[in-house]
C-alpha cells in the first residue's frame, strides 16, 4: 500500500508524519461520498466543485411537511412534523440571516502589538459567512463578518430563523444553519445526511427555508451554530459559524460579555502562504477583539472552539471558578465546546489574553483585556 503524503488518515503514515501533515493544514473533506484531501493550492474549489455537483436529496425535494417520501423508506423518513410554537409566555424571535461572501483580512494593523512587530504577507481572502438582515432581507442589518451575528432567545420562545443562501459564483453550493443546544425536530435540523437529508438540510443557492428552534430549560446557555451542508468542513472553516445564547427569562445576563471563537484559518482554506491562529477571524493582538470591563462588573467571557484542535483559554491576572466550583485560569476546550468564564471584575490593568498552546499563541491567537 503506497502511502499518500497528503493523507493525515492515510493508515501508512507514522505518527510523525501524521503530524507533520496536520501541521501543514492538511485534512480530509467527504462530499457527498467524494473525499476531497485539502493540502494544497486548488483542492478547496475542487471541493467548491464536488459540492455544487450534489444531487438534491429525494426527501429535501418538496419543502418541509409537504415532504412524501417513497414507500420503500425507513418508517422515520416517513414522519412528517409540526413546527414548534413558543410556550405561553414565550415569543417567536424571527431573525433573518443570509450566507454572503466577503473579503476578509485576517491583520488589518498588519502587526503584533503585543511584541511591536510588523506581520508581514497578504492576509485577506475569501470567506463563508452568516450576514444578518432586516426583515423580508431588505438590506444588511450590519456587516458581513467573522463570526456571524449572536442569536438571543429565553427559555420558552422559538427562535426563528429564516435563511437564505446567497453564496454566488464558485462558492456557490448548498449550505445550512445547524444549531447546538436547542431543541429542534429533524426538519429544522440542518443538517445533510445523504438520501435521508429533509428540506433544512440542502438550501441552494438562491433559495430560502425557515428553522425552528425550542429553546427549552436546557438549552440556557452559548452555544456555536454552524453550516453543515455537503461542504460543511471546509465552509465553517471559511467563517460560517456564529453562536447563539439563551437565558432564563428576565435574566439580563452579565454587565459585560463576548463570545470568542478559537480557530485557526490554514493555507488550503484560504490560498494563503501561512497559517493564522485566531479568536473570532482575527489574529494578533491589536487585531483580535479588545476585551473591556471596569472594576466591579460583572464579566462574562464564552469561549467555543471552532476548529480540529484543542485549545487552552487563559487571561492574565484573573481566576474564576468552573462548573465543579474549582478555581482555574487555563481551561481547554475543544471542537465546538463551550467553556465560560464569569467573575466580577477586581484587578484594574491592560491584561493579556491567549490560547496557552504555544504555538498557537505564537501564531496570532492573543489579545487585550483593558480593565477600567
Amino acid at each position: 500500500m503506497t502511502p499518500d503524503p497528503l493523507d493525515p488518515f492515510d493508515p501508512t503514515l507514522g505518527r510523525r508524519r501524521f503530524l507533520q501533515v496536520g501541521a501543514a493544514g492538511a485534512f480530509l473533506c467527504s462530499i457527498g461520498g467524494q473525499d476531497v484531501v485539502l493540502g494544497k493550492a486548488g483542492d478547496a474549489a475542487k471541493a467548491d466543485a464536488a459540492a455544487r455537483n450534489v444531487a438534491r436529496p429525494p426527501l429535501a425535494r418538496a419543502r418541509a411537511a409537504a415532504a412524501k417520501p417513497k414507500a420503500a423508506v425507513e418508517p422515520t423518513e416517513r414522519q412528517t412534523y409540526v413546527t414548534p410554537s413558543p410556550q405561553p409566555g414565550g415569543r417567536a424571535v424571527e431573525y433573518w440571516i443570509q450566507a454572503t461572501t466577503v473579503q476578509w483580512t485576517i491583520v488589518p494593523t498588519k502587526r503584533d502589538d503585543w511584541h511591536g512587530v510588523a506581520i508581514p504577507g497578504p492576509s485577506t481572502f475569501t470567506a463563508t459567512v452568516y450576514q444578518q438582515m432586516t426583515e423580508g432581507f431588505a438590506a444588511p442589518f450590519g456587516p458581513a463578518q467573522i463570526p456571524g451575528p449572536r442569536l438571543r432567545a429565553e427559555v420558552g420562545d422559538t427562535l426563528v430563523v429564516h435563511f437564505r443562501n446567497n453564496l454566488q459564483g464558485k462558492l456557490a453550493q448548498p449550505v445550512t444553519m445547524h444549531p447546538h443546544g436547542v431543541k429542534y425536530n429533524p426538519e429544522y435540523d440542518g443538517v445533510y445526511i445523504g438520501d435521508y437529508t429533509r428540506a433544512g438540510g440542502f438550501i441552494a443557492p438562491g433559495e430560502e427555508f425557515t428553522y425552528t428552534w425550542e429553546c427549552v430549560p436546557e438549552a440556557v446557555g452559548t452555544w456555536p451554530y454552524h453550516d453543515h451542508g455537503p461542504n460543511h468542513t471546509l465552509n465553517t472553516f471559511r467563517g460560517m459559524f456564529g453562536s447563539l445564547t439563551i437565558r432564563e427569562k428576565g435574566d439580563p445576563g452579565p454587565d459585560v460579555e463576548q463570545v470568542l471563537f478559537m480557530h485557526q484559518l490554514q493555507p488550503p482554506v484560504t490560498g494563503l502562504k501561512r497559517s493564522y491562529q485566531c479568536f473570532n477571524g482575527r489574529a494578533y493582538a491589536g487585531n483580535t477583539p479588545i476585551l473591556r470591563a471596569k472594576a466591579g462588573q460583572r464579566v462574562g467571557f464564552h469561549i467555543i472552539g471552532m476548529d480540529n484542535n484543542f485549545h487552552d483559554f487563559h487571561i492574565h491576572g484573573h481566576r474564576w471558578k468552573d462548573e465543579a466550583g474549582a478555581f482555574v485560569d487555563t481551561p481547554s476546550v475543544g471542537p465546538n465546546e463551550t467553556i465560560t468564564v464569569e467573575f466580577v471584575e477586581d484587578n484594574p490593568g491592560r491584561w493579556l489574553y491567549h490560547c496557552h498552546v504555544f504555538s498557537h499563541q505564537d501564531a496570532g491567537m492573543a489579545g487585550w483585556y483593558l480593565v477600567e
